[in-house]
């Protein structure tokens, strides 16, 4: 029996689609859905157990992978298979957990799973755009505990006009790429990059999504209706007991707001409110800590968060002693790491990033292959917490999804700022060595110092800052906070991370844990930022102004050189015999891409030494060498033989030539080391390739005078001898047989 199929569709204005489909795929499943635009399909189910789990936290995990299958494609290497996710899945995982996370209850605790996969690939259409409204979508057929349906959109600008989900080709023409999540009410989650665009460009774009996106919402509340939205599944709340958490609170609070007002460090700090906490329990029997537990811990929290917002709304103080606006201290230093190509420190307040940068040519270029994307990254960063920065010992078991996402925004952030002639591959490696907020943003300010140091040729330098939030909805308070700690980021309603330069944003990274933030507080949430971002690019600029105008003298450099498609063959010699020995013989790294448009052969040079790059520079022009008939050139004797020497071009090495005995001296030249020796250097004339033997010619005697009286020899017969104007044998008869008229003879 063929199912009932129930379906969407959401015009996105300029003729195309994004459908949203049910009741045909994975029934099985608490909710799925088919969302397709073009020819590109996602897949999306949900499943969320019935029962609890043992923990105080929601145990969601979002799942996004792309089916190489779904462009017609084998997974690359030996193991054809789809394996760990690659680093753009794993962006978009964490695009769809940041929005989707907040909208379940708190004290929701059951195992959650949003699966989504690419199952069919259009070139035309970037599916994480997508992956948003489809797990929404597939959420809002469940029986979830879910406040509302939400949806993402990627925005673009191209000609100044807003472009909703732009293809790949349009992005690479658009000044914006950022990806925002938001419900029918409120924007909750915002990252992208952009090309210095100003607070004001930011907000339109921001606005131009939202509207998009009420569309969406909309279109998922007519899916659910038809389909039969299911009631809202039961489950057990937490335990909640009034007079306890009023008690606490009693206990608590007045003391937190002493200790968060002192303004001590976090270590400090820390120690303080542990102390507090213990007294508290401490309060209480051992029966009522083995019963209430959890409650206890539970209400403290909540008194030390209400504690630590208030200090801030009543008196602008933050738990360091900062007012909103301050910039914690900072201190740098560039040139730390004498082995790497370039290194920097960056501190703010208890954050310290070390970065270090390492030049290397396209063959260390970031491969990326993905089923709806295949290229390099000529530029890239990779971020590293380790767990001393926040002194835990805890296990180290590979990259996390943490680290990739901060990576990813710190990269964003400064990779419009390498000059697209940069002719090295960029490895940026920032290590962080202190955490207490703003880790990311302090690696984008550790990485511009250590390009700078490398002497990448950056256009302008980059900083980054977080923001922080902190609202009353009653009274219609609120402060924004610059240079939030860790404990703000957690106790605060926003998170909001801004990088550019001067002159505008290159990149974003916000999170909003309250709903119906207005505009107005985005704003000047924005321009408070833009005052943090220029403080700190001072202090980055006080310590290394512009990049250094060579790389160190260890660092390798880079030279490129274009050469025609024909000669990209000698260059690499049979088997690779010649490209191997010049590389070993001037201790450099030889890497041939070629032009897809001109074809042209392009050559890159990695050295230390100049005297090797000159070398290999001195080898290509050799090989390219083309003397112009009718052209003198100077030679070498290279080899001498006994119908003439075997002569080498000066300027172009490795180019030889026969210069011909007859073509020494206008003298008859018997032995050739009558008129040249071995190294001798003189000039000859070059004729091209002569018809008759298709060779090249060169002569000497064609460049000098001609001696008094000279006659040219008559040509010689192929025996040897000459003819006479009748062409005649003049050689002596008598040295001949006689012939006999005797037949038998």
């Amino acid at each position: 029996m063929k199912p009932q199929v129930f379906k969407e569709v959401i015009d996105l204005g300029d003729g195309r689609e994004i459908s949203i489909e049910t009741g045909k795929l994975a029934k099985q499943a608490h909710g799925s859905v088919v969302v397709q635009s073009g020819n590109c399909m996602l897949l999306c189910t949900v499943v969320s157990n019935y029962k609890s789990a043992d923990v105080d936290f929601l145990p969601l995990t979002v799942d996004y992978r792309e089916k190489f299958a779904a462009a017609g494609r084998y997974p690359g290497g030996f193991f054809k298979r789809e394996a760990r996710p690659s680093d753009g899945e794993v962006l978009t995982m964490r695009l769809v957990d940041r929005v989707l996370r907040p909208l379940f209850p708190k004290d929701y605790h059951s195992e959650t799973q949003v699966m989504i996969q690419l199952m069919s690939h259009d070139e035309n259409v970037m599916p994480d755009a997508m992956a948003g409204l489809a797990a929404s979508a597939a959420i809002q057929l469940s029986d979830f505990p879910f406040e509302c349906p939400i949806s993402e959109v990627r925005v673009g600008r191209v000609n100044g006009e807003f472009i909703i989900n732009p293809s790949l080709a349009q992005l690479e023409e658009s000044d914006i790429d950022m990806v925002i999540g938001a419900s029918a009410d409120s924007v909750m989650m915002v990252e992208g990059e952009m090309d210095e665009i100003s607070e004001e460009e930011m907000t339109e774009a921001i606005k131009f999504a939202h509207e998009a996106i009420k569309v969406q919402c909309e279109a998922q509340i007519r899916l659910a209706e038809a389909f039969g939205k299911k009631e809202t599944r039961e489950y057990e709340p937490e335990v909640e007991d009034e007079d306890l958490a009023k008690k606490i609170h009693d206990l608590a609070y007045d003391k937190v707001y002493a200790v968060a007002k002192a303004g001590s460090s976090k270590h400090e700090r820390g120690a303080a409110f542990a102390e507090i906490k213990e007294e508290i329990v401490a309060s209480f029997s051992e029966e009522e800590q083995e019963e209430l537990g959890g409650l206890i811990s539970k209400y403290y929290s909540k008194a030390e968060k209400n504690a630590v917002r208030d200090l801030t709304l009543n008196e602008g103080l933050r738990l360091d002693g900062r007012k909103t606006t301050d910039i914690r201290p900072i201190w740098c230093e560039v040139d730390y790491l004498p082995s790497t190509h370039g290194s920097s420190i960056f501190t703010r307040g208890e954050t310290q990033a070390l970065a270090t940068v390492t030049l290397g040519t396209s063959r260390e270029a970031n491969q990326i292959d993905m089923p709806s994307f295949e290229g390099e990254e000529r530029f890239y960063l990779h971020y590293n917490f380790p767990p001393f920065s926040t002194g835990e010992a805890r296990p180290i078991r590979g990259t996390s999804r943490r680290e990739v996402g901060h990576g990813n925004l710190a990269q964003r952030a400064l990779k419009g700022m390498v000059p697209n002639d940069c002719p090295y591959t960029v490895r940026v490696v920032s290590e962080i060595l202190e955490s207490n907020g703003s880790s990311s943003m302090a690696t984008v300010c550790a990485g511009t110092m250590a390009m700078m140091d490398a002497g990448v040729q950056l256009k302008k330098p980059v900083s980054g800052i977080a923001m922080g939030l902190i609202t009353d909805t009653e009274t219609g308070k609120y402060a924004v906070l610059s240079d939030i700690l860790g404990d703000e980021d957690h106790l605060g309603d926003m998170d909001f991370k801004v990088t550019g330069t001067a002159d505008g944003i290159t990149a974003c990274q916000m999170d909003i844990k309250v709903k119906g933030l207005s505009y107005e507080i985005l704003v000047n949430a924005l321009k408070q930022a833009r005052d943090g971002r220029l403080h700190i690019l001072d202090k980055i600029t006080e310590t290394i102004s512009e990049p250094n105008a060579d790389v160190k003298s260890h660092a390798p450099k880079m030279v490129t050189r274009v050469i025609p498609n024909e000669f990209i063959g000698a260059l690499i010699g049979p088997g690779g015999k010649v490209i191997q020995e010049l590389q070993k013989e001037t201790n450099t790294t030889i890497v041939i891409n070629e032009d897809p448009v001109t074809e042209e052969g392009i050559v890159e040079i990695l050295g230390t030494g100049q005297d090797g790059i000159d070398a290999v520079l001195a080898k290509i022009d050799s090989l390219m060498f083309k003397p112009e008939v009718g052209s003198v050139y100077e030679v070498k004797v290279i080899k001498m033989l006994d119908f003439g020497a075997v002569v080498e071009y000066t300027e172009a090495p490795g180019n030889e030539v026969l210069l011909h005995v007859s073509e020494l001296a206008w003298e008859r030249t018997e032995n050739v080391s009558d008129v040249v020796n071995m190294g001798d250097v003189f000039d000859v004339k070059y004729f091209g390739v002569d018809p008759k033997t298709r060779k090249e010619k060169v002569s000497r005697k064609a460049i000098l005078p001609k001696p008094e009286g000279w006659q040219p020899r008559p040509p010689r017969d192929n025996k040897g001898g000459s003819r006479d104007n009748r062409g005649r044998d003049n050689r002596n008869r008598d040295n001949r047989k006689p012939r006999s008229n005797n037949r038998e003879d």
